[in-house]
């Protein structure tokens, strides 16, 4: 079962073991767990901060917008992703061994190798390592939609009017 909690309060049994009271948001399938607790079942639980998920619609414009452009430049989808992400995406910087570098590579959707240096007086690469586009959040992955229909419209290739657009990456933000 998966569900949006909407507040999180902590209280202690007549034995002082610590219970965590959940507020769910809509609590669908609450009975089966229920059930299977009192069968003398253990539940796996994992808690953590709540993201909204990318609009298929959204993600499929992109994808469908970077084909177009890759088609009008003459190369492939997968070329092109990787110079969005080099331009509008999401990154991080690391200082790896040099030994570790192409294993990091590999790991990565794109790495840039800046400089090389002594940490500690260990060797050490710095790499600039981005993200591929299906960990971003609505807002990074609005930037790089933005980006790609900036570089479309250079081309002269027609994208959705602006509300359009709006009304596509807004829906991330709809509680579901």
């Amino acid at each position: 079962m998966n569900a949006i909690a909407v507040a999180i309060a902590l209280q202690f049994d007549a034995m002082r073991r610590c219970q965590i009271v959940l507020t769910l948001k809509d609590p669908r399938n609450i009975n089966d767990l229920q059930d299977a607790i009192g069968r003398g079942k253990v539940l796996d639980v994992e808690v953590k901060q709540h993201r909204e998920r990318r609009s298929l619609d959204a993600n499929a414009y992109f994808w469908k917008l970077l084909d177009t452009l890759a088609g009008a430049l003459h190369t492939t989808k997968d070329e092109l992703y990787l110079e969005m992400l080099d331009r509008y995406g999401v990154f991080t910087h690391i200082i790896v061994k040099p030994e570790a570098v192409e294993k990091v590579k590999h790991e990565w959707r794109l790495v840039r190798e800046l400089s090389r240096g002594s940490v500690g007086g260990v060797e050490g690469v710095q790499l600039q390592c981005f993200f591929g586009s299906s960990s971003y959040d609505s807002k990074e992955m609005s930037r790089l939609i933005e980006g790609l229909i900036s570089e479309c419209k250079e081309c002269g290739i027609e994208t959705l009017p602006p509300d359009e657009v709006a009304r596509l990456t807004s829906a991330w933000g709809e509680e579901k």
